[in-house]
């Protein structure tokens, strides 16, 4: 099933383009990797895709919700709550998942929020697939580090069991092992049946995401990303 659909996306300002000629198409079950330098429109284009920020040229199409991971400066964790007020927060916010919504959203999701008065941070780690995550409950979002950002924002974006979630900059901050669990923690993401987006300078050797590159901040007449 086709979540996402961008023909001809571009984002121009007075300042000239941001991105440009953007052609993607993202499925139920797939990763795909935005990759280039910054400058290069890398976070303007994942919000887009996300319905959170406008695009200026072509026509965007996506089919169900989509959730926000770690994005700087837009969604990030709130430094006086501890990752496991991170998680109850947010489960509370959301609710019980309607009856007639059930069978539109994940399993471990429903379940998720069925428990967060019990044991809510197990289950919203067990139900993104994140049991071996570095993820400590009781630590304060101002001393997360970057994967440990990643990793909570991928949780918490898993909770409203949205049909795309989008990342931004995983491998910023990171040495080579965490960028390794970071592309293979989105593949299991996928696997459950998400559309993944995440933007990065680069793709981890070996991950199974679908690569598109984005220029330089002086684009090219056409960036094709099909």
């Amino acid at each position: 099933m086709k979540i996402v659909e961008a023909s001809g996306l571009g984002l121009r300002t007075r300042r000239g383009w941001v991105y440009r000629d953007v052609d993607l198409t993202a499925e139920a079950g797939e990763l795909h990797a935005v990759t280039g330098p910054p400058g290069s429109g890398r976070t303007s284009l994942l919000l887009a895709l996300a319905g959170r920020f406008p695009h200026t040229e072509g026509e965007l199409r996506r089919r169900g919700p989509a959730a926000l991971g770690q994005v700087a400066g837009v969604h990030e964790p709130d430094p006086t709550l501890t990752v496991a007020e991170h998680i109850q927060e947010r489960l509370l916010l959301l609710g019980p998942v309607p009856r007639r919504r059930r069978q539109l959203v994940p399993v471990a999701a429903v379940r998720a929020r069925r428990a967060y008065r019990r044991d809510a941070f197990a289950t919203a780690i067990a139900g993104a697939g994140f049991t071996d995550a570095p993820l400590d409950p009781s630590r304060y979002g101002r001393d997360l580090t970057p994967v440990e950002r990643q990793v909570l924002g991928l949780v918490l974006a898993s909770l409203s069991g949205p049909s795309l979630i989008v990342a931004d900059d995983v491998d910023a901050g990171s040495d080579a092992p965490e960028r390794a669990w970071i592309w293979a923690a989105l593949s299991r993401l996928a696997d459950q049946g998400y559309a993944v987006i995440a933007s990065a300078r680069a793709v981890e050797p070996g991950s199974t995401a679908i690569v598109h590159r984005l220029g330089g901040p002086s684009l090219p007449a056409r960036t094709d990303l099909t």
